[in-house]
């Protein structure tokens, strides 16, 4: 069998107050997690991390995405509530098979994309494979380039955090560079600092963590696996120039993960720049702003929806 769904969502159509939690079975044998709801243009939501799943968007963004789009809710495979590959099959070539294959099961000809983090990178990589089912990309505090983000960016204000003097350990590339990241972090942690390379606030990282305590059974296989593959670390800015569908591209000027000045080697050729005063979470910590920004990008990509929301 090429794939399944629940029979339920074959004959319920989905609404905005509808909500379907879809495991779709993958050519390999994948369960994946899926939550459809809303009621226009159809958008896959792809989560950062990698491994952080999808929920959050749903619990801090859904009311406002839910009245756009036909929201795809997808948690990646090894990650959250989806089933891991009995052959460790984690590649970026999977992933989009994977992708696809929820397109396809859904009767969706085209969609939009939404990514965050990590997310950035596995858009821009779908988009080059497959640029005639994709209308538009929307990336959200995104990467195209993990080892740029970690160099310019995630090592220095590490490092300026923990007063550690320079020359900066972190940029010495005698080390595997996720042994140098690994040691950042677990001093971050240390002294309660991690907070301050995502969030304007402390209270936040807690509101976050809270998310991942309403799922049971968390599947962290992909967060596990994911160093494993060197082409997660290619830099992807490169295939931007190369994809002509429209782009948002929402930054924090704040956001420490990424970097404030990481966008500077995107070229998509038709792009919404959006500076934002925030850290890597917006849609936690600037939701207002981050709604203006796509309401003006679908304003001015010309997509369109009955139910649009303004704040």
């Amino acid at each position: 069998m090429f794939l399944s769904i629940t029979l339920i969502f074959l004959l319920i159509p989905l609404t905005v107050e509808a909500t379907e939690k879809i495991k779709i079975n993958t050519t390999d044998g994948v369960e994946l997690h899926v939550t459809v709801r809303g009621n226009g243009i159809p958008v896959l939501y792809l989560h950062g991390g990698p491994g952080s799943g999808s929920y959050w968007m749903e619990v801090f963004m859904g009311e406002f995405f839910e009245e756009h789009f036909r929201m795809v809710y997808l948690d990646q495979r090894g990650v959250g509530r989806s089933g891991s590959p009995s052959d460790g099959n984690f590649s970026l070539d999977r992933f989009i098979q994977d992708f696809e294959e929820v397109r396809k099961s859904l009767a969706i000809e085209t969609w939009l994309t939404m990514g965050h983090s990590f997310g950035g990178i596995l858009q821009t990589a779908y988009a080059n494979r497959h640029p005639d089912v994709i209308s538009g990309m929307m990336i959200i505090n995104g990467s195209l380039d993990m080892s740029e983000s970690f160099h310019s960016s995630w090592c220095p204000k590490a490092s300026q955090l923990l007063e550690i003097p320079e020359p900066l350990p972190c940029l010495n590339e005698t080390e595997p560079m996720f042994d140098r990241w690994g040691v950042l972090i677990t001093k971050l942690n240390e002294k309660n600092l991690m907070w301050k390379m995502g969030y304007s606030y402390r209270e936040s990282i807690e509101i976050m963590n809270k998310t991942y305590r309403d799922i049971e059974n968390w599947n962290p296989d992909f967060s596990n696996s994911f160093i494993l593959y060197d082409e997660y670390m290619a830099d992807f800015r490169s295939a931007s120039a190369l994809l002509d569908m429209p782009v948002l591209l929402y930054y924090g000027t704040r956001d420490w993960m990424i970097g404030p000045h990481h966008y500077k080697g995107v070229n998509f050729p038709t792009m919404m720049l959006w500076p934002a005063d925030t850290g890597h979470m917006p849609f936690l910590e600037n939701k207002d702003d981050l709604v203006r920004a796509i309401n003006a990008y679908l304003d001015e990509f010309g997509f369109t929806n009955q139910n649009r929301h303004r704040f």
